[in-house]
């Protein structure tokens, strides 16, 4: 089967294509460096030739909400465009559990904004809604650091390892439309502060790690369970301390 991959070289989008060519699809990567422009629509209907399905893993640049309802939409309104021009017969959007619970946040107006237009778009979909990456919190550090000390918002999660949300996605994509996937998870709930402090363990770094809903980044509209998926979702295999051993294995 002829898949694309937008975001194709981004962390999921990477990961992405590999399940899908270890499995014998025939995998076009969608990306700048391929020649591919979202935002202008450059290279989309070369690239969507032939093409059966398109797995959107596409990641906006840090920027205001505005901005970010603006970068995702207009490149989401482009990939839609080009695929009903190629006949796609299914996009596969990769989206996030519980945006639609939480304002204030640039990132999920743009994810809310990608779903709408999927939503309401010409071509068949699948939305897959995950929970946060096993790496969030080492993102979360990285992001608010400074001078060895990094305010961490003690988020209650139930995140998934980056692969196994690679493998439902190319999952998904050879099979039919669903509109809505089920929410997709980890295992197990953690809490982001205690995620943060095991990840830098593992990584041999040292933070001063302050607990605080004060910090830069995610306020407490995220507080509670509001990021936790629902009942019904498909819970990944992949434990966070197995994500954990694998990420000291691979720095070893």
């Amino acid at each position: 089967m002829r898949i694309a991959v937008a975001g194709a070289t981004g962390n999921i989008g990477k990961l992405t294509v590999a399940a899908l060519t270890r499995d014998g699809h025939d995998v076009v990567p969608i990306s700048r460096s391929q020649g591919v422009d979202l935002t202008t629509g450059e290279g989309l209907d070369a690239a969507l030739a032939g093409v059966e399905a398109v797995i959107d893993a596409t990641n906006a640049p840090g920027a205001d909400a505005e901005a970010t309802v603006a970068y995702f939409g207009t490149a989401t309104a482009n990939l839609l465009a080009a695929e009903q021009r190629a006949g796609v017969g299914h996009h596969v959007l990769l989206s996030i559990v519980g945006i639609h619970s939480i304002e204030g946040n640039a990132h999920y107006a743009g994810k809310r904004e990608q779903e709408r237009l999927v939503e309401t778009g010409p071509v068949p979909f699948t939305i897959v809604p995950a929970t946060q990456f096993h790496d969030f919190a080492e993102m979360i550090v990285t992001w608010s650091e400074q001078d060895g000390v990094a305010p961490v918002p003690p988020l209650l999660v139930q995140p998934i390892a980056p692969g196994d949300v690679a493998e439902v996605l190319a999952r998904v994509a050879v099979g039919a439309p669903l509109g809505r996937h089920a929410d997709v998870a980890g295992p197990e709930t953690q809490d982001l502060v205690d995620m943060a402090r095991r990840t830098l363990a593992a990584r041999g770094r040292s933070v001063k790690l302050v607990p605080t809903w004060d910090g830069p980044l995610l306020g407490l509209t995220m507080s509670g369970n509001v990021l936790l998926p629902a009942k019904d979702a498909w819970l990944a295999p992949t434990t966070f301390d197995a994500w954990l051993e694998q990420q000291r294995a691979a720095q070893a």
